[in-house]
């Protein structure tokens, strides 16, 4: 039974994806709930009866009490026996069946899938952003938001459908309930109804601002802590433990001060409904019993009236909550969606094709890239390497060279120019064949947390266990892998190495990297600082290593450690963003220029890139 009602909905659904998603708060959530839509119809009209069954309980009890007033009690049971048979049957069992429904509706099909349906999709979202999207904001104010949006939203529907539209059908069942009484009873009610949607609107329109505000420093509080945790090793190693400290408890006592001023907002939102609560009960209750001693009212509509304005009373604390609930929801749904309905901006051309590398010629005419500023980047760099041809960049800081590489791999689109492989535009191809066509080893070589086995295979996910070892051998990394073992009892392969790889030393992460890329054989190599972990013994084992893996791929190897690349076919010489010098080692050496300048200043074969040639 469970099982039917949690599948109705399947959140993982096949849906149109939208790199601009609306951002106008309700097309937003419509966007992502219209998988819903007929369950919202259902679960509207079971909200509808559910209220109706507790408007026509109350009303039966007043006309019990009327029973009981005009009837004989020795005929009693023989006069109103069979009806009050069948009304406890419905209370018994038609009741418990159609709040059951309801029940299920709500908390097995809507709740548990709005929100994984809303997270699932807002993570594809986001996942599919560019590296530079990524390195504007904290990692984890971005993982906060989609964490703390989808219950957001559920929230949002689940008071839409158990509170508001219940408590509605409430108020119109019992004003028509009063007024076949007494249509004077209506009164009151109409005039407490009116003072109470003043009410609700007051603190509705403080509390939706005040939530996203209070939601804005939670998720920067988040982003802060996770910042300090990521880099815990810097924090200990410069002794600020103190400065971090306060670094995060300024954004906690900001959290706390936008937190106190939404509860403000409770506190006199409860004041107003206690004083509005008690004009109604005096105002209807009050009425009924008048009317009632000048004989124009019987006791049973007495007791109905005070039946159905004590549970009001009851019931306004909570229908108050569930509307500023439903409000302040919304105000987290609105920051979450700052970060969620961002639009992606890097895309794949709409005519997009696979990248079909058949030798690995790079052609680059042109490039220019200053990431949105005057200085910094590429001007105007044109370069072609052959398929198969052995390219080392060198270059003081802030040259070029890590940008080149950046919109090699089209993690950014150039601002003038064009990067051509095997004479494709790379931003006519989808970014995906493109990458998997790349195989990239960095100097700071992040591992996922979670096993050797699979951060060597994320280079080939479909590779054999005798595959994924022989590329950690290439890489020297099987004699450490096989003494490795974690708290869990893990060993070899299997076990974990931490959060970005803080379990291994800086020369087994390096490694494993390359047995990463070394297992996924791409046709084109970047090796950007790839041994400059490694102490010289290992390098130079895994320098012979890489030696084999370039040989019949297109490469390309920057470095400051010059002894790297004095093999290469080629040296490019990057200077403020545009080549300086152009040939193999000895023809640069013989030039006596910039690279000339570099090699004679090496201490141990390390370049000396703040130097000046």
């Amino acid at each position: 039974m469970f099982r039917f009602f949690e599948n109705l909905i399947d959140p993982y659904q096949s849906y149109p994806e939208d790199p601009r998603p609306p951002r106008q708060l309700r097309a937003f959530l419509w966007s992502y709930l219209k998988p819903f839509k007929s369950i919202f119809w259902i679960a509207g009209l079971l909200s509808l009866v559910v209220a109706a069954i507790e408007i026509l309980l109350i009303a039966y009890m007043g006309r019990l009490v009327t029973l009981m007033e005009v009837t004989d009690r020795s005929t009693f049971w023989a006069d109103h026996g069979l009806e009050l048979g069948v009304v406890a049957f419905a209370i018994l069992f038609l009741r418990p069946i159609l709040q059951g429904v309801d029940t299920m509706i709500m908390n097995n099909t809507l709740m548990p899938n709005i929100g994984t349906l809303v997270r699932y999709r807002a993570h594809r979202h986001v996942q599919g952003q560019s590296i530079g999207w990524f390195e504007r904001d904290f990692a984890g104010r971005i993982a906060n938001r989609i964490m703390q949006t989808p219950p957001a939203a559920g929230e949002v529907v689940f008071q839409i459908f158990d509170a508001l539209t219940f408590s509605v059908a409430y108020l119109v069942g019992a004003a028509i309930l009063l007024a076949d009484a007494d249509g004077r009873l209506v009164l009151p009610l109409i005039a407490w109804s009116g003072l109470f949607l003043a009410l609700v609107y007051w603190t509705v329109t403080r509390v939706g601002p005040a939530s996203e505000t209070s939601s804005d420093a939670r998720s920067a509080v988040t982003g802060r802590v996770v910042d300090t945790y990521t880099n815990i090793h810097s924090v200990k190693l410069f002794a600020h433990h103190t400065k971090e400290i306060d670094y995060v408890t300024e954004s906690i006592e900001h959290a706390r001060t936008t937190f106190q001023r939404e509860m403000r907002l409770y506190t006199l939102m409860d004041w107003g409904l206690v004083a509005l609560n008690g004009l109604l009960v005096v105002g209807v209750v009050g009425w009924a019993i008048y009317l009632w001693s000048v004989d124009q009212a019987t006791l049973g509509i007495v007791a109905a009236a005070s039946a159905l304005v004590l549970r009001l009373n009851a019931m306004t604390g909570w229908i108050m909550w569930a509307a500023t609930s439903f409000f302040r929801e919304l105000g987290v749904v609105a920051e979450g969606m700052r970060t969620i309905a961002d639009p992606i901006t890097l895309l794949d051309a709409p005519n997009a094709t696979p990248l079909n590398l058949s030798n690995g010629r790079i052609t680059i005419d042109g490039l220019v890239h200053h990431y949105g500023r005057e200085t910094g980047g590429l001007n105007n760099l044109s370069l072609t390497i052959e398929a198969g041809q052995k390219v080392g960049i060198v270059g003081r800081s802030g040259a070029g060279k890590s940008t080149l590489i950046k919109l090699l791999l089209r993690f950014y689109d150039p601002e003038g120019g064009r990067i051509e492989i095997d004479g494709q535009d790379i931003t006519t191809v989808t970014q995906e064949s493109l990458r998997r066509h790349i195989g990239v080893v960095q100097q700071d070589s992040s591992l996922l947390h979670r096993s050797i086995r699979d951060n060597i295979l994320f280079g080939r996910p479909d590779a054999t266990t005798q595959q994924m070892i022989s590329a950690a051998q290439k890489a020297k990394a099987h004699p450490f892998i096989a003494d490795l073992a974690d708290e869990e009892g893990r060993s070899g392969y299997d076990a974990q190495v931490g959060e970005r790889g803080v379990k291994l030393s800086g020369g087994q992460r390096q490694r494993i990297s390359l047995a990463r890329v070394i297992l996924k054989d791409a046709p084109i190599l970047v090796l950007d600082e790839a041994t400059a972990a490694l102490d010289s013994e290992v390098e130079a084992e895994i320098q012979n290593t890489l030696y084999d893996v370039m040989a019949g791929k297109t490469v390309i190897a920057i470095a400051h450690r010059l002894s790297t690349i004095a093999h290469m076919d080629r040296i490019i010489v990057l200077d403020e963003g545009a080549i300086v010098e152009d040939g193999t080692h000895s023809e640069l050496l013989a030039q006596g220029g910039v690279y000339a300048g570099f090699w004679a200043r090496q201490s141990g074969g390390f370049l000396d890139t703040d130097g000046t040639p």
